[in-house]
Formats: C-alpha cells, sequence, structure tokens
C-alpha cells in the first residue's frame, strides 16, 4: 500500500492543476445541488420490531385520514392571579383563539377546552389541541406564524399563553461556538506548524471535504428523508477527522523535506507512510459508523452511513488535495524546524551553541515516554484507576429520549410543558396511547371495556378516556395518564404494566392490546438500543481487531488498543452522567434541565469513539512499528514513536476536542451532548490511554507486544504500513525519475 500512495501522492503533486479542479468540480456540483433540491420533508422515525411501531402502523390502516404523523400543538392558557379561566372574559378570549386557530389551512383539527374537559380542576389553566395535516417540518412559515400570532393576541388580553407540542420544531443551530472551535483549530495548527500558510492547508482541505458532504447529504435529504441532525453530526466528525488527517500528511512532508528530499518526493513519501495510516484510521472510523445498522432503527443507519461517507470524503481529500496543495505551496511550506533557524531561534529539539553536535535536546515527546519506559507499572495503574474513578457515574445512567421538559426555560414550549404539569399533573404531558385490535374477538365492545378496565386498576394511572372505535367497529383507541413524568421509571413500568395485562385480556377476550405514543415509542428506542449494543461492541471491535491485526501484525497491541478503547468509553460515559443527569458543571455547558442520557448516546459514542481512538493508536503505534522493524530495541521504539508522533497526536487531539466542543453551544441537546461526549472522550483516549497507558503496556510487554504466529504472519497481507518497501527501493537506487515512469505505466 505505502508503495501506491507514494506513487498517487507523486502523482498529485505533479498534476496538481487537474487534483483541484476536480475537487472545486465536485464542491461545485454538490453545492448546486444542495441549492436546487427541494427542502427536507419528514424525518421519519420508525423503529422496526417494537411494539410501539407495530401500533403506529395500525392505526394508520385502521384510522385512515387520522394523520397519525401529522403535527400537533398545544395552546396553553393560564388566568392572571385571582381569575379562573371559566371567567366570562377569559372564555371569550380563549374561544376566539380556537375560532382562530380553526381558519389555518393546514389544520385539521382543533379541540375547544370547554367542550373537551381540558380546563384544570382549580380553573386556572386550560389547553386547545390542534391537529395539523402534516408534520412539523413540513408545517408551512405561515402556518406556524398563525399560530404564533393566536396566541399573543390572547396574551395581550391579560391571559399567560405558551405553545407546547411538535408544531414549532425548528431546525437545530449550532450557535457562535462551532465557530470557536474552528478558530481553536486554526492556533493550534498555526503553533504546530509556525506557518500560516502550512496550518492553512488542513483546514481548507477540511473545509472543502465537509462542504461536499454536508452539501451533498443536503441535495439527497428529501429523497432518503434525512434529519437535520444528520447534517450536522458529519460536519462535526468530517472536521475533525479531516483536520487530522490532513495535519499527518503534512506534518510528514515536512520532516521528509528536513532529512533534504526533494518537494515531490517527500509529497510522495508523506503520502505513502501518514497515508497509509490515514486510510486505516479512517477505515476504522467507517466501520465503526455503518456498523450502526445493526440496530435496525433507521434514523440511526442514515445518520451513521452520513458520517461515514463524510469520513470517506475526507481520507480522499488528504490523501489527493493535499499533495496537489503542497505543489503550489512550494517553499512557502518550510522543512520541520526551518522556521526557528530563520528567526535567529532556537528549536527545543536543535543542539543549542554551547551543546554537541549531533546530541539535540531531546523534546517533550521523547522526554515523556523515557520516563514512561522506566516507571511502566505506575503509569498504567495510575491511568487506569484514574479513568476507573471519571467512569464510576456511569453506573447510574439512566436512558431516555428528549421532550420538551429537557427544553431551556426560555422556550414556550417548556413554559407550556410546565403549565400543564402544574394543572393535570406531571404525566398529562407523555399520554399513553393504548391501541385494542379486537378483529379476531367475538364481542369487540366487551373486549375495549375490559381493557379500559383493567387499565384503570394499575398502580400509577391517573385517568383512562372511554374507548374510542374505528368506524369498522374492530379498532378502538384508549388514552391513558399516568401520575409520573414521561421519563421517568414509573411511566416505564407502567407501560409493561399495561402490555403484562394485554397479554391476560388476549387470551380470554382473542383482543390484542398494544401500547404507543412517543413516551412509549421513547421506552421501546431505549429498550432496543440497549440490547443491540453487546452485538455492535462485538461486530464493529472485531472488525477493527482484525484490522489492526493485519495493520500491526501483532495480536497483543490490536487487544491492548481495544481494552483501551473500552476505559476512554466508559469514562467518558461517566462524564456525561456527572454533567448531564447529575448536574455537574451544568450552568457552564449550558445544561438548563438535567434528566436521563439520550438512549442514542452510548452505541452513537461507543461508534465514534471507537473510530477515533483507533486514528491515535494508528497514528502512533505505526512510527513505533516502523522504529521497531527498523532495527531498534522494543523499548527504543516507543520512544522514537513518540519522539516523531507525539506532537502531531497532541495537536490531533486538541483540534479534535476543540471541534466536539464547539458544537456544545447547539439548541438541539443531542448535538449538545454528543458534541460534550466526544470532545472529553477523546481527552480521555488521547492524553491518558494512548500518551501513558498504550506506552506502559508496550514497554511492560517489550518483544512480546510484536509477537504473530507464524502461520498467521504468512496468510496476512503485507499491506506495508511503515514504508519498509520505500526504504527498500531507496536502498536499490531508485530514484525519482525511475518512479515516475513506473506512475506512468
Amino acid at each position: 500500500m505505502a508503495t501506491f500512495l507514494h506513487k498517487l501522492g507523486r502523482l498529485a503533486f505533479r498534476r496538481r492543476h487537474f487534483v483541484a479542479l476536480i475537487w472545486v468540480a465536485l464542491l461545485t456540483l454538490a453545492g448546486v445541488g444542495a441549492a436546487s433540491a427541494p427542502p427536507a420533508g419528514n424525518s421519519s422515525f420508525s423503529i422496526p420490531g417494537t411494539e410501539a411501531q407495530k401500533a403506529f402502523d395500525l392505526l394508520e390502516q385502521r384510522f385512515p385520514g387520522a394523520s397519525a404523523d401529522g403535527a400537533t400543538a398545544r395552546v396553553v392558557f393560564k388566568a392572571p392571579s385571582g381569575e379562573k379561566m371559566t371567567d366570562a372574559g377569559n372564555k371569550a378570549t380563549v374561544e376566539k383563539t380556537v375560532d382562530e386557530l380553526a381558519d389555518g389551512s393546514e389544520v385539521a383539527s382543533v379541540a375547544d377546552p370547554y367542550t373537551g374537559n381540558a380546563v384544570s380542576k382549580d380553573g386556572t389553566i386550560a389547553y386547545a389541541s390542534v391537529k395539523y395535516d402534516v408534520s412539523g417540518m413540513e408545517l408551512e412559515e405561515s402556518t406556524k406564524d398563525a399560530l404564533e400570532d393566536a396566541a399573543q393576541q390572547a396574551r395581550d388580553s391579560g391571559l399567560t399563553v405558551e405553545i407546547g407540542g411538535d408544531a414549532l420544531q425548528a431546525v437545530p443551530e449550532t450557535g457562535a461556538t462551532e465557530v470557536i472551535g474552528i478558530a481553536v483549530a486554526a492556533v493550534v495548527l498555526v503553533i504546530t506548524f509556525g506557518s500560516l500558510v502550512a496550518a492553512g492547508l488542513p483546514l481548507l482541505t477540511a473545509l472543502i471535504g465537509v462542504g461536499i458532504g454536508v452539501s451533498s447529504i443536503t441535495a439527497l435529504a428529501s429523497a432518503l428523508e434525512l434529519g437535520s441532525t444528520t447534517s450536522i453530526l458529519a460536519m462535526m466528525i468530517g472536521l475533525a477527522v479531516g483536520i487530522d488527517y490532513a495535519l499527518f500528511i503534512v506534518s510528514r512532508y515536512r520532516a521528509e523535506l528536513a532529512e533534504g528530499r526533494e518537494r515531490e518526493e517527500a509529497a510522495g513519501r508523506a503520502v505513502g507512510t501518514a497515508g497509509s495510516a490515514v486510510v486505516f484510521a479512517g477505515l476504522t472510523v467507517v466501520i465503526a459508523l455503518v456498523g450502526l445498522a445493526v440496530v435496525n432503527i433507521p434514523m440511526l443507519t442514515k445518520m451513521g452511513v452520513a458520517a461515514a461517507g463524510t469520513v470517506a470524503i475526507a481520507v480522499l481529500i488528504a490523501l489527493t488535495m493535499i499533495p496537489a496543495l503542497l505543489g503550489y505551496a512550494g517553499r512557502r511550506v518550510k522543512p520541520a524546524g526551518a522556521k526557528g533557524k530563520r528567526l535567529g531561534r532556537f528549536r527545543k529539539d536543535d543542539p543549542k551553541p554551547d551543546q554537541p553536535a549531533g546530541q539535540p535536546k531531546a523534546n517533550l515527546g521523547t522526554r515523556w515516554a523515557s520516563f514512561v519506559v522506566r516507571r511502566p507499572l505506575a503509569v498504567l495503574l495510575l491511568g487506569v484507576i484514574g479513568l476507573g474513578a471519571a467512569a464510576v457515574p456511569a453506573a447510574s445512567l439512566e436512558l431516555g429520549l428528549p421532550d420538551d421538559g429537557s427544553q431551556p426555560t426560555s422556550t414556550t414550549q417548556r413554559r407550556a410543558y410546565d403549565l400543564l404539569s402544574e394543572g393535570f399533573g406531571p404525566g398529562f404531558n407523555g399520554p399513553l396511547m393504548v391501541v385494542v385490535d379486537a378483529k379476531g374477538s367475538d364481542a369487540p365492545k366487551d373486549a375495549f371495556d375490559d381493557v379500559a378496565g383493567e387499565i384503570k386498576g394499575l398502580d400509577g394511572v391517573v385517568a383512562v378516556t372511554p374507548p374510542a372505535p374505528n368506524k369498522g367497529g374492530d379498532t378502538a383507541t384508549i388514552t391513558v395518564v399516568p401520575d409520573s413524568k414521561p421519563s421517568s421509571v414509573q411511566t416505564e413500568d407502567l407501560v409493561h404494566a399495561i402490555r403484562d395485562a394485554g397479554g391476560d385480556i388476549e387470551a380470554k377476550t382473542g383482543a390484542e392490546t398494544l401500547v404507543t405514543g412517543s413516551t412509549a415509542m421513547n421506552i421501546d428506542v431505549s429498550e432496543k438500543l440497549n440490547d443491540a449494543l453487546v452485538p455492535y461492541l462485538v461486530l464493529v471491535v472485531g472488525l477493527a481487531f482484525l484490522l489492526l491485526i493485519v495493520v500491526f501484525r501483532s495480536i497483543l497491541v490490536p487487544l491492548k488498543a481495544a481494552l483501551g478503547f473500552l476505559l476512554s468509553v466508559m469514562a467518558a460515559l461517566g462524564a456525561v452522567v456527572a454533567v448531564f443527569q447529575w448536574g455537574w458543571l451544568s450552568g457552564l455547558m449550558g445544561v438548563e434541565e438535567t434528566g436521563p442520557v439520550m438512549s442514542m448516546m452510548p452505541i452513537f459514542m461507543v461508534g465514534v469513539v471507537f473510530g477515533l481512538a483507533m486514528d491515535y493508536e494508528v497514528f502512533l503505534v505505526t512510527r513505533m512499528r516502523e522504529a521497531y522493524v527498523h532495527g531498534e530495541k522494543p523499548n527504543q521504539a516507543v520512544v522514537t514513536g513518540f519522539k516523531h508522533g507525539a506532537r502531531v497526536v497532541t495537536a490531533a487531539a486538541v483540534i479534535m476536542m476543540a471541534v466536539f466542543a464547539g458544537f456544545i453551544g447547539s439548541s438541539e441537546s443531542m448535538v449538545k451532548m454528543i458534541g460534550f461526549g466526544l470532545a472529553i472522550a477523546v481527552f480521555f483516549d488521547a492524553f491518558v490511554v494512548r500518551m501513558a497507558i498504550v506506552p506502559a503496556v508496550l514497554a511492560l510487554l517489550g518483544k512480546r507486544a510484536w509477537w504473530l504466529p507464524k502461520w498467521l504472519d504468512r496468510a496476512l497481507p503485507n499491506v506495508d504500513v511503515e514504508g519498509e518497501g520505500l526504504r527498500t527501493a531507496a536502498e536499490r537506487g531508485t530514484g525519482p525519475d525511475e518512479d515516475r515512469e513506473l506512475v506512468r505505466t
């Protein structure tokens, strides 16, 4: 592989006009496609194989035209202090508001509070339910404006009015912190390279790659029903890996220049060596993201595939556009260490005037690695105990999906949620819909009544509405209001109790009882994700383990990489629980409401963090492997790997943390949580696992770290990530001219 990528790098360097034209054309094509594509419609959220989804599908079949997936709004009214909603003036205001809401072209129905028993017992709070023909993402802006205008007119009359539901659903915003993250990345690149030109190359290529990826997602959003979160996550991951991959190749290019190679040959060797690591690191990320398909949640699968596509683009750009841009930059990209000498200063690893030539002062990476290999057991224990302590909160992990109760208190949705809880109880915000399929029953009406009566006798039930049958009389819906909030364990227990009771009723009457609604759907999603976590780990870690065996030609090094990943991801989950569930530092992170951790968070974090963790493993350990196969002793190879790789890996980790942390400012709770989780996971993995635990373990293992059975060594393909083939060619005297002929052929 190193030989092929070496040829590719040199070819891209020489044919830079052609390479740049191709990528600019692709960016333009994707941009035009995004601009001309129809707006994204509803991002369908289906959970195949769950009872809630089965009930939802049955509703669409047995209640045609009911717009089961249509947007809803609850306009909540509260009377001024000392008044009631039943007072004549307040009642007239509400009825006028209901009439105005009913005039909308996309409105399916509006329920009057006074005829629908939607006034609280103390008479101070009432609500009007609005049902729309289309989903919240498909509502016209004029319809949303009409809803808000009607509420404002009621406010002008002296009432407190708030709007809940998904009718005002908005595209999540990432906030200004995303730009701050990119700015931090730029500063780190300038410090690392000491050159604005060299620092600008990774940023430019990463932005082009993300532009192509996100524009393509936008262009396909309507056809593939991709949600807005998909493009944000693709941008988050694409920016991080795009900058990092380019950073490694540019760093290796400058190192090759420092060894006296011509620029074209330096570009070829940079792509042949660092580029090989980029390819395998990218493959691990792609495997982890595409592997999300095993969960069998279409939305999660689409998110994973879209993000994987952006990572693949980042790899291709790093391998082709970076050497092309290096050709354009010419002498403006200096060899490693050249900037300090040109300015009359000395780098830390340059010999000082009173220091003997040929004995440069060890850099920080070398000194740290030397310390670790001298005291490997102490460093290993300290790292493992520290990560174990950070992982302790993960034992209290509670999973759920967000509702209006997790919104900031500044939003009208959250204030409506709180008013409904005040007037009707916390469970009113998450009613359960029970669907009774009595098609196989001899007495459907009796079956409906039996189900309603059975549910009334369960603990934790506040109210049960009378069965509402369809026109055919074979199916009915029953609304159940719990006495606990939607995301609570008590509500989850009630859902299971209703389902258990439904099994007994089916045995007696032949009628099937199903529980659905957003609350039940959230519970089913959490359980499905929990059940899929172990198979997903086995698949992703197993495939990546095999891939790393090919890269490192070792059994113990990939095993150590996988175990280190588990440590870092558990510690990161512990930090997420501490902040978003326990409320530690919640003010600093902009978390206004603590609660269960997003159901998708553990499995998504496992996928993404595993791929990113393998990035640092590949980039750092391939340098060690390269030194070892070139004849150095195991401990010295560890030090050499840190000498050449620690500075760059540190910069890459800081950049990735800055990019992920930039998304903490998002208005979308899922994006905020994932941004924080990935940023802290990168910190744990890069600076504790890869920088401390990995060299400590390798020092303890010695030569055994690179052991591979002879039969397996013969069976594995030789991918030559270390660039041994390039060194052999150099020793044979093969020069640029001969290599150029190889490229042409």
